[in-house]
């Protein structure tokens, strides 16, 4: 932790870190927090609401008092950051040379922030309005290390969520419909789900004596039975796996005979079984 000098310099640290305080908004998943090897998932959850992805250079840090860091988790600190703009990674909002921000960071076994000047970070953030040298973090752990590698491994994150086919966020399962063939162990479920802008997302299960289930997702108003299941670290598998509830609602499925509504929802499990695990270790 970098000590502040005189009462003076105190008072305007405290000061903008009050300031900017009121721009995070912080919820009890953003401070149950575990700082681990960061995962798909993790970078999609920060890249998801960032308007604004900078690299920059860590020039000072204060520790915000305890009395002005509310709802800090125990064995965190809060930090006031003065940086140097390395450069923009994604966005467009102007951005000044050096920058401000606040940021909360685990200690260490003794208790002590960690020192992180000269240190070179990435920030997921959003522009303060008419301040182009604020920052406010879209999370209070919004601050990641940077390197080489992680740098790679989110820019095909951020193509992907800023790109003209990006896949909508899923926010939930709208209807669901199994419909037996005309051979024994024939069938074909439907899933249709909800997104943040009413995009059309189904799933489709097909089972054919004999033969193992297949299944696809359809990004379009057709229902495409040749679709088939997105690959696993792509912006369409973390909206599905990320997203979709552990079991299927009975409130959506459509069937009205016992057997069909039990098809449906083991069509369900295995689509849910084969995208796998949303692994996230900020949370």
């Amino acid at each position: 932790m970098i000590s502040i000098s005189s009462p003076k310099k105190a008072a305007i640290a405290a000061g903008a870190a009050w300031a900017l305080l009121g721009s995070i908004n912080l919820s009890a998943q953003e401070l149950n927090q575990a700082p681990s090897a960061i995962t798909y998932a993790d970078l999609a959850d920060l890249a998801a609401p960032a308007e604004m992805v900078v690299r920059a250079k860590i020039k000072k840090q204060a520790e915000v008092e305890p009395e002005r860091a509310p709802g800090l988790r125990q064995g965190w600190a809060r930090l006031y950051i003065e940086a140097e703009t390395l450069g923009l990674i994604s966005g467009s909002a102007p951005l000044g040379e050096s920058l401000r921000y606040l940021v909360d960071v685990p200690r260490d076994s003794k208790d002590r922030a960690p020192k992180l000047k000269k240190r070179e970070v990435i920030l997921f953030a959003r522009p303060v309005a008419g301040n182009a040298s604020q920052l406010r973090l879209v999370a209070p752990d919004a601050q990641l290390m940077w390197s080489q590698q992680l740098e790679t491994q989110l820019r095909p994150i951020l193509a992907e969520m800023l790109g003209p086919d990006s896949r909508p966020a899923i926010t939930g399962i709208r209807d669901a419909l199994s419909i037996r063939g005309n051979l024994a162990g024939e069938s074909e479920t439907q899933i249709f789900l909800s997104t943040k802008n009413d995009g059309p997302v189904s799933v489709t299960v097909i089972r054919r004596p004999g033969m193992v289930p297949q299944w696809g997702v359809s990004w379009s108003e057709i229902v495409d039975q040749a679709a088939r299941p997105p690959q696993r670290a792509t912006l369409e598998w973390y909206r599905l796996a990320c997203f979709l509830p552990a079991s299927l609602p009975g409130s959506v499925n459509l069937a009205r005979d016992s057997a069909s509504r039990a098809q449906a929802a083991q069509d369900y499990d295995f689509v849910v079984s084969q995208l796998g695990n949303c692994t996230r270790n900020r949370s």
